[in-house]
């Protein structure tokens, strides 16, 4: 793709001038005089606040991240480097989990209080949410749209900022800063390629901006980036211990506690696994066994299933990362209309392509639809083979437990096009500063999934002798089956996703008058903003005959118009003091009034001590309260068949840790959340090259929006189960689906301490050294529903929220940066604690190993961390090498048999899976 700059900068500049002229010439003719004596102070607008300041340590923790900083760690994205955070927890979104309800973007996720309760904002602004709700409830920001190389810095709030920023920023703020102005042009490639020699990334940028405020009264620049990434199988890590292994008995564990070794028989026969050569059960004895041909499908694994079954690895269909292209533009024009007003605009766009692949489908099981659970695996609604079909060895219609190698891999695809454009002036009018703005956004997502069947047709191709396309034939027989039956059984499926925000803003601000400390600060705003979301259900879903498949769909509209007020008052040369309030009102809905109060007090030069209270306030959203329903899948323990942990007679370790359907309706009853938070930190400067800060945080979130209880559900007996009873106990078979509404739970509360650190040592001739250190524990995350408290922090829950990651209590990141002459050398420890694998708090292990002990050793997924080395070399002023080494020891993922997220690891430990990876690169400025 070729651009000619000249045809770039004035075909921008048109569209600029052409769309904003008459609003932003209004502004200036209002302009008054200004006295020319008066000097104007170099002021930034920190995140968390709307007045512009000197001091940016204010009375709220503020992470600030340079580009510098992001560019050392080797990530290719933003979303990427945004997870490795130790503030983000639980509710984070990777791109590795392609097959969730959200697969194809990427989400952080503050204080592990969800994506949906972190507020990402571009430039201070929002942009539309992603077009699939995370676990079919949570609205978020996909980070994925966020151009890398148009980067300046990242600033993460600590705290709550809803009286600033809008009301849900219970669990805080990252404000990805881009550019503001750019002169000149760099072009920017880079290839990266893994241990493996997979997972190869091609990416490459242009950056080009011409004109200057001060002389030529207009800046206008662009980036245009590229990526291209190759997907990763878990199959090609194989021999990467237990990650691309799902068969654990090496490892200690049984065959029952291998979840990623398909096609076992268990239970003295009463189980049947899905199997490539197809399980059948026995009419007459109601026990399974295998069809044959296991050895045209699988390698027969040693040692081989004790019941008969044929063994195969899940790990062959599976995808480790996916594979992605992405093309992301953004262009932004500033014109200086007078001396005191500019006018500016932003346009962005993204087009993100990803691929994901995962198991064939089997033929059995439950899943949930509006109109109820959909039961596969037994009763009237089972699937079975029909007493007259061919490969039927009985005689009679016999229950089937198949993996539909047959038909292939199931396959998502996501297209997601993302577009921003923003348009507003910009001053000061006598003694205010002033913004005002308009912003549109919106998202068009299509996602079409192959390889997935469909429920009435399979049950017709396997019993009708009358079906339109024949018998489906299985196992060793499949090279029977025509392409025609193939597409009856298994037709392509598509949901489409729209999200659109509509905002006009404006803010003015000032000092109002002099006190001991410095001047008082005023800022008064107002917003009206409206987001709708659309998102159609997958195809067939609707009427719960896409088997395995949850359903997901919602539509609905918000509109709110808000009004806040900020003041920051130095009240002596040592004592700050801040305040906000803001209004926030919905439309058909609620008014929130959410104040935020901070205090600072230096006294000294070298030391400061901060604290802040503010309060939240989240809406329900439309996947919550407005049309539509889920259908979801999570992990759960059978009360009936594994009670306190260990197997009854009869049930396996499997009914310990059991994949369900979860069916949750929209509540249009549903109350809005409300949060307090508080943090009180100090802040410590003891040299000119050392600071410190250490803030503790608390969280407390009430009326919480989510899924009822399943473990509560369950234990109430709202279940469907198969009819595998064990010996005299009725209704007691295998858990399959589970009905629960979302509700206001009482309340979340978390609470922890931050800890940063920098030192920067001056070395002469040896160049400069920066070190940096940010450390994150979570002390507690409590949570209590229905009159029941349990404890989340250093365990494995909640497993009701994505990917079942856990909540370790501890993250600490670690950095180096020296500069020596034309060189810089990076380095990044990134360490995750150890966390128990329990449920919460005095739950029972989750697993356990063949011989009934804990699992893993102690009952505790180890601790990780990973070395990140880069390194840049600019052998001429135009010219920059570059190169990383993620990984750098190789060190691989701990094993982790409870999440859902990852095969065998956990998702927050994806680069320990992946193993070594290698990024070289060259970027070069026009002179």
């Amino acid at each position: 793709m070729r651009f000619k700059t000249k045809l770039l900068r004035d075909s921008i500049v048109f569209a600029l001038v052409a769309g904003s002229t008459v609003f932003a010439s209004t502004a200036a003719a209002q302009q008054g005089p200004k006295d020319e004596d008066t000097k104007t102070l170099e002021r930034i607008v920190v995140t968390g606040s709307n007045i512009p300041r000197i001091d940016t340590e204010t009375a709220s923790p503020v992470q600030v991240i340079s580009r510098q900083e992001i560019e050392r760690t080797g990530k290719a994205t933003i979303a990427e480097y945004l997870q490795t955070l130790t503030s983000d927890g639980a509710g984070s979104i990777p791109k590795t989990f392609g097959n969730g309800f959200a697969g194809g973007g990427a989400g952080v996720s503050l204080r592990g209080l969800g994506a949906g309760s972190t507020l990402v904002l571009l430039n201070g602004r929002r942009m539309a949410p992603f077009g699939l709700a995370d676990d079919g409830q949570k609205v978020f920001t996909d980070l994925s749209t966020i151009p890398m190389e148009a980067v300046d810095r990242i600033e993460v709030l600590k705290d709550g900022a809803s009286a600033i920023y809008g009301s849900d920023a219970i669990a805080g703020v990252v404000n990805i800063i881009l550019r503001k102005d750019f002169t000149g042009a760099v072009a920017k490639a880079s290839y990266g390629v893994s241990d493996y020699g997979d997972g190869n990334q091609w990416k490459g940028s242009l950056t080009a901006g011409t004109g200057t405020l001060a002389k030529d009264r207009y800046n206008v620049f662009f980036n245009l980036e590229a990526s291209k990434t190759e997907e990763i199988f878990v199959n090609d890590r194989r021999d990467r211990e237990w990650i691309g292994n799902g068969d654990l008995r090496p490892w200690g564990y049984s065959l029952t506690g291998s979840t990623n070794l398909g096609g076992g028989i268990t239970g003295g026969g009463a189980v049947g696994g899905n199997s490539p050569t197809g399980n059948v059960r026995n009419p007459a004895t109601s026990l399974y066994q295998s069809l044959p041909g296991c050895s045209t499908f699988s390698p027969v694994i040693s040692p081989a299933d004790p019941g008969g079954g044929c063994l195969w690895q899940v790990g062959r269909f599976r995808t480790l990362t996916p594979n992605d292209a992405t093309i992301n533009f953004f262009a932004r024009g500033t014109y200086a209309l007078s001396d005191h007003a500019e006018l500016y605009s932003e346009f962005g766009y993204s087009n993100k392509k990803t691929k994901f692949q995962t198991t064939p489908s089997g033929v059995s099981g439950s899943w949930g639809y509006p109109g109820g659970p959909v039961n596969a695996s037994s009763g009237p609604g089972a699937v079975v083979l029909g007493a007259g079909h061919p490969d039927n060895p009985f005689g009679a219609a016999a229950r089937l437990r198949y993996s539909a190698w047959d038909v292939g891999p199931r396959r998502i695809l996501t297209d997601n096009d993302f577009y921003r454009f923003l348009v507003g002036v910009k001053g000061t009018f006598g003694e205010w500063d002033y913004d005002v703005g308009y912003l549109h956004s919106e998202t068009s997502m299509t996602n079409k999934r192959h390889g997935f069947l469909r429920y009435s047709h399979v049950r017709t191709a396997l019993t009708d002798p009358n079906s339109p396309v024949g018998y489906w034939r299985i196992g060793q027989n499949a090279y029977l089956n025509s392409r025609a039956l193939y597409d009856y059984i298994s037709p392509d499926i598509q949901a489409d996703a729209t999200s659109k925000l509509d905002s006009i803003d404006a803010k003015v601000s000032r000092s109002l008058m002099d006190l001991p400390g410095g001047s008082l600060g005023l800022s008064i705003g107002g917003e009206y903003r409206r987001q709708s979301v659309n998102l159609s259900p997958q195809t067939y879903t609707d009427i719960g005959d896409i088997i395995g498949l949850g359903y997901s769909s919602y539509k609905g509209v918000q509109e709110v118009a808000a009004g806040y007020i900020e003041l920051v008052a130095p009240v002596t040369k040592t004592i700050e003091l801040s305040a906000a309030a803001r209004v926030d009102a919905y439309r058909h809905g609620d008014t929130s009034t959410t104040p935020k109060v901070g205090v600072k007090w230096t006294p000294a030069p070298w030391i400061a001590l901060r604290a802040t209270y503010a309060e939240g306030f989240r809406a329900p959203n439309p996947a919550e309260s407005g049309k539509g329903g889920l259908a979801a899948f999570s992990t759960a323990r059978d009360p009936v068949r594994c009670p306190g942990g260990t197997p009854v007679a009869g049930a396996t370790q499997a009914d310990c840790a059991v994949p369900i359907a979860i069916i949750t309706s929209p509540n249009p009853n549903l109350k809005p959340e409300e949060s307090k938070s508080y943090t009180f930190g100090v802040v410590l400067d003891p040299t000119d090259t050392t600071s410190l800060t250490i803030d503790a945080w608390r969280i407390k979130r009430t009326n919480e929006i989510n899924q009822g209880d399943t473990a509560a559900a369950i234990a109430a007996g709202n279940v469907i189960r198969s009819d595998n009873n064990l010996p005299g106990i009725p209704n007691s078979g295998s858990l399959l689906a589970t009905q629960v509404g979302y509700i206001n739970s009482a309340s979340t509360t978390v609470r922890g301490v931050d800890l940063d650190v920098r030192q920067r040592f001056e070395m002469g001739e040896y160049g400069r050294l920066r070190l940096d250190l940010q450390w994150s524990r979570t002390n507690s995350f409590e949570r209590k529903d229905a009159g029941v408290t349990r404890q989340y922090a250093g365990t494995h829950g909640n497993c009701d929220t994505t990917n079942c990651i856990g909540t370790p209590k501890n993250r600490i990141n670690f950095g180096a940066s020296w500069d020596i002459k034309s060189f810089n050398f990076g380095a990044v420890v990134n360490y995750i604690g150890s966390f128990k694998n329990v449920a919460f708090e005095g739950d029972a292990c989750a697993n356990t190993f063949a011989d009934g002990t804990p699992a893993p050793r102690g009952c505790k997924i180890p601790s990780f961390y990973t070395i990140d080395l880069s390194g840049r070399w600019k052998p001429a002023d135009n010219w920059e090498i570059f190169g990383s080494i993620q990984n750098v020891t190789d060190k691989t993922a701990p094993l982790d048999p409870l999440t859902y997220g990852a095969m065998n690891f956990n998702p927050m430990h994806s680069s320990g899976a992946i193993g070594r990876y290698y990024t070289i690169g060259a970027k070069y400025k026009f002179q």
